[in-house]
């Protein structure tokens, strides 16, 4: 980049770092969509099988087209993550690269997280325009979100229920094991109990969610498992505080679900009502704080905050919702759960999520 295309400060100093900044993220921001693309096309995965291999190899595994296969190595190899041997014409993603980017890498699996960038930018005109004239944008229009949340759910809920999550209940595994009834607020595609209802088939359990789509998929998953002790049931959740039946179930799960709704304060009251006496809620939402200065060192914070923008914080607003958004944070979390009658609330972290907090607290 040459000095004199260089904008300078008022000091007359170049900025050449910010420049720098602002060059790496076009690249970086252009890597993500192929990474994404790599990721649901199942390149990686295939590369991880071929080890050091060519062009037409790696077509003919993955079942795509050469031409398109060809230009996507090339952004792989230039970006850094796939080696490539000029003397051979032979590509090759690494192992330390394949164990962040393939599907046996699960939960470590970062491309998965990738895909969430396309998904946002299908809406960006939206956006721009709820900047200009308000309201918000409808989840019908984020075309796959579900999918990949789906795939999300399964790297940082599902595959951490037994061993990480589960235990964080004082005698919550002897209680599903004898039989138990047990909600799931905010299902989505119903993973999370999927995989409760078949390891604990003496317990029943009921799923609640806005998205005909996304139920309509649990529904499905469900059944080619044979699972008949799992419910999914379509419902606005808004007014769940008046709607909500007293002392219905013993344990109530709200996976990343809670800051995105309607009304949050009346989901949580509705919870709330609905857990029986002695009975458990356990949320699990972003851990990050209410305070934007506390979140400067966050590894993440660039992309919550612009999901937040983009998706958690607009699908309210265009019901006329609270519009919490993604980075509600610890302290106004604290604050709602204890409007809702929670009066001892534990937070913790799990090692293998650095994204989440996981929030415990009884009736």
């Amino acid at each position: 980049m040459c000095n004199a295309c260089i904008p300078l400060l008022n000091d007359a100093k170049p900025v050449e770092p910010f420049a720098d900044q602002l060059m790496n993220m076009l690249n970086q921001g252009a890597l993500s969509l192929m990474v994404s693309i790599g990721h649901r096309t199942g390149l990686f995965d295939s590369m991880a099988e071929l080890k050091e291999t060519t062009v037409q190899k790696i077509t003919n595994h993955a079942g795509l087209e050469k031409r398109y296969v060809k230009e996507w190595l090339a952004a792989m190899v230039v970006g850094g993550i796939v080696y490539y041997r000029p003397d051979k014409k032979t590509y090759q993603l690494p192992q330390s690269h394949a164990d962040l980017l393939t599907r046996t890498a699960s939960p470590d699996n970062i491309a998965v997280y990738l895909q969430y960038i396309s998904i946002l930018g299908q809406v960006e005109d939206r956006i721009v325009n709820c900047f200009r004239q308000g309201g918000g944008v409808d989840y019908e229009h984020f075309l796959g979100f579900h999918a990949v949340m789906a795939e999300d759910s399964s790297q940082t809920v599902v595959s951490a229920l037994e061993e990480n999550i589960i235990p964080l209940v004082n005698q919550l595994e002897p209680d599903l094991e004898r039989g138990i009834s047990v909600l799931d607020v905010g299902c989505g595609r119903g993973r999370a109990l999927s995989y409760l209802a078949k390891r604990y088939p003496n317990s029943k359990f009921t799923g609640f969610d806005l998205s005909a789509e996304a139920l309509a998929d649990a529904h499905q998953y469900a059944q080619q498992r044979g699972l008949s002790n799992v419910t999914f049931i379509e419902r606005d959740l808004t007014s769940f505080n008046q709607q909500a039946e007293e002392n219905q179930f013993e344990w109530v799960t709200a996976f990343d679900a809670i800051h995105d709704q309607v009304e949050p304060q009346n989901v949580l009251n509705g919870i709330y009502k609905t857990l029986k006496p002695g009975g458990t809620f356990l949320m699990q939402d972003i851990r990050a704080s209410s305070n934007l200065e506390n979140n400067l060192k966050h590894p993440i914070a660039p992309f919550l905050y612009t999901i937040s923008t983009m998706h958690c914080m607009t699908v309210s607003l265009a019901q006329d919702g609270a519009g919490l958004g993604t980075m509600w944070g610890e302290e106004l979390a604290m604050e709602m759960l204890g409007k809702a009658g929670f009066a001892k609330i534990e937070v913790n972290q799990l090692e293998h999520d650095f994204q989440n907090n996981f929030y415990v607290m009884s009736k």
